[in-house]
This record gives structure tokens, sequence and C-alpha cells, in this order.
């Protein structure tokens, strides 16, 4: 493998979509309120992408210094573990991608003020340890509140703060269907590696339900989405065509379906499937509001 493939395999893009649902939907709100800036909107996307970007190497690196990824992982390869890329070298890159992020992050208080400082020093402290330091949030069975809150809730609303100066009863209502899939995303990764991380003493929430709860967790996640759509239409924050994002209801019957009957390595399809569906859902709510 070239080390160009080895960096594009650590930076895992099937995850990436995660990083771009909340700036498509805190964006699409600022352009219906007549608040859109493209350079902080620019800016949030570049923040998103390299925060993504920095918990996945971070927790590749992270990992196999604990002893976490084995032969027996089920999930893609690791680049640490595998010895595609030398520690060192991986270090490296997560300094340059959190560099990179502040850098971003820069720009971006200027563009919102002290709350943006304050989520975005969180955020960049919580990537880090998700799965590292003594206490990674990750082993604390916290990392699907970590993904909620930064991806979903702090991702939407921030990126429409850092243009609006402002939040919306509306923003918030549509940043929990975007935490929630973004979540399920997770959910599904710890599904797969229930048994490993248990054997590793990786308490994530998933070992902590066992596979039927993580399950039920899954569903519930994808069809409370829905719930969200219908809530704006409710109390008059968007008109019908906020409804759109019920179009993507069959994919989320088959992936909640998948998650029942699939297994192992067979939930790395699911987990992308989860992917598309974050990124559809979010593409579709903002189809729905922007007038």
């Amino acid at each position: 493998m070239t080390p160009q493939a080895a960096w594009l395999l650590a930076i895992r893009p099937k995850t990436l979509p995660a990083a771009v649902a909340p700036v498509v939907v805190g964006s699409a709100f600022a352009a219906a309120d007549g608040v859109f800036a493209p350079l902080p909107a620019l800016a949030a996307l570049a923040g998103a992408l390299l925060l993504q970007i920095g918990v996945n190497l971070a927790n590749d690196y992270f990992d196999c210094v604990k002893g976490i990824d084995g032969a027996e992982r089920l999930g893609p390869v690791r680049v640490a573990a595998s010895g595609l890329i030398p520690l060192p070298r991986l270090r490296l890159g997560i300094a340059l991608d959190f560099g990179l992020a502040l850098l971003v992050g820069l720009y971006l208080v200027r563009a919102g003020g002290w709350p943006v400082l304050a989520i975005g020093l969180a955020a960049m402290l919580a990537a880090l340890g998700y799965s590292g330091g003594p206490a990674p949030i990750a082993s604390l069975g916290l990392g699907d509140v970590f993904v909620f809150a930064f991806f979903g809730l702090a991702g939407v609303c921030g990126t429409y703060y850092v243009q609006a100066q402002a939040l919306t009863p509306a923003v918030a209502i549509a940043a929990l269907p975007v935490g929630a899939l973004i979540t399920a995303i997770l959910v599904v990764n710890n599904l797969r590696d229930i048994a490993s991380d248990a054997r590793a003493g990786k308490r994530t929430l998933a070992v902590v339900l066992g596979p039927a709860g993580a399950r039920i967790e899954y569903a519930l996640l994808v069809l409370g989405s829905y719930a969200a759509p219908i809530a704006l239409l409710a109390r008059g924050e968007a008109g019908p065509r906020v409804l759109l994002p019920l179009a993507s209801l069959p994919l989320a019957a088959r992936l909640i379906r998948a998650v029942y009957r699939e297994e192992g390595r067979a939930l790395n399809r699911v987990l992308a499937g989860s992917a598309l569906l974050a990124l559809l859902f979010s593409v579709l709510l903002a189809a729905g509001v922007v007038r």
C-alpha cells in the first residue's frame, strides 16, 4: 500500500458525512432566515471535517497504543496496529490536523465570539480524549453522548451561530435528528466491536447494554429522528416541505432490519449505510427549509 493510500485509510472517508451533515443543516437554516454567510459556513465545514479526521486518527493511534486493536478486529484495517503508518508519523499527522483545526477555529472565533471559542476548545479536548488519556470518553460509555453533543447539537447550532450570532428554537430542534443519526453510526461501529472491546476493557455503551440493548438504541435513534421534521411543521417553524426527510424512511427501515439480522463484519455495510442516511436526511431537511 502506498503512503497516500495508507493516510486515506486512516482518515476513513466513509465517516466524513458525519462532519458534513450538521453544517449543511445549520447553513440551510441560516439561508432560510436570510443570514447565510459563505465564508463562516465554509470555515465551519472545514473545521468539522478536520475534527472528524482528527478523531479518526487519534482513535487509530490510541487504540493501538492501548492494545485494543488486535488481529481479531472486524472493522476496517487500522494503520497504526497494522504498521502501515509508524506511530511517530501518525502523531505528527494528528498534530498537523489539530493545528489546522485551531487556525480555522481562530477565524470562527472572530466571526462568532467567545461562545465559539468555548465550543471549539471543548470539541478539540473531547476529540483527543475520546480514546486518549487516563479515562477515555469511549471507555467510560460516554462516546454516544459526546458524538450527539458535538457532532449534532454543537455542529448544527454552531454553524448557524457563526453566521447569525444568534440561535432559534427551530435550529435547536433540527440539531436533534442530526445528532441522533450521527450517533447511530457510532452505535453500529460499537455493536460490531462488542466482543473485542470487552476483551480489551473498552466499555463502550454497546458493551454495557449488550447486543440487544445496542440494537434497540440504534432503532430508537433512527426512528426518533423523524419526529423532528413533524415537530417543526406542527410549530409553524417551516412549511410542508420540511417533511422531505420522510422520503429517507425506506433506507432507515432497511438499516434497522440489517442491524437486527447482521453480525460481525457484515455490519460494516450497515455502518456505511448509516453514514449515508445521516447525510441524506440532512440534505433533505436542508432542502425542506430553504425558501
